[in-house]
């Protein structure tokens, strides 16, 4: 008999998001993003527009200290409004991966 093995991931997945998919009552001064594996942070971005299609991060986002799958990006002070997450990233096994979401300000 053949025995099946499983096989890895093979490209990071977003695993949990802050602010997440939805609304919040106040308006965040980061966006982290953390993933299944671990991140090239030199290779990898986030960036967050306004429904005007308008950059209101803060540039280049950076690794979170000590947590290797999280990446972190500052904002510019942000109105009511919804507002699209949009990250690539590059897993440290050299897989690229990317994806969107949106979160609604809404005090």
């Amino acid at each position: 008999m053949i025995g099946l093995t499983g096989q890895a991931e093979a490209h990071a997945k977003l695993r949990e998001a802050s602010p997440a998919e939805g609304i919040v009552k106040s308006a965040p001064a980061e966006v982290i993003v953390t993933f299944t594996e671990a991140l090239e942070p030199k290779f990898s971005k986030i960036e967050v527009t306004d429904s005007k299609g308008q950059r209101v991060d803060q540039g280049t986002a950076q690794a979170v200290p000590g947590e290797p799958a999280r990446l972190a990006v500052a904002l510019k002070p942000l109105a009511a409004g919804t507002y699209k997450v949009t990250w690539r990233v590059v897993s440290v096994d050299t897989h690229r991966s990317e994806g969107s979401y949106q979160f609604t300000v809404a005090p």
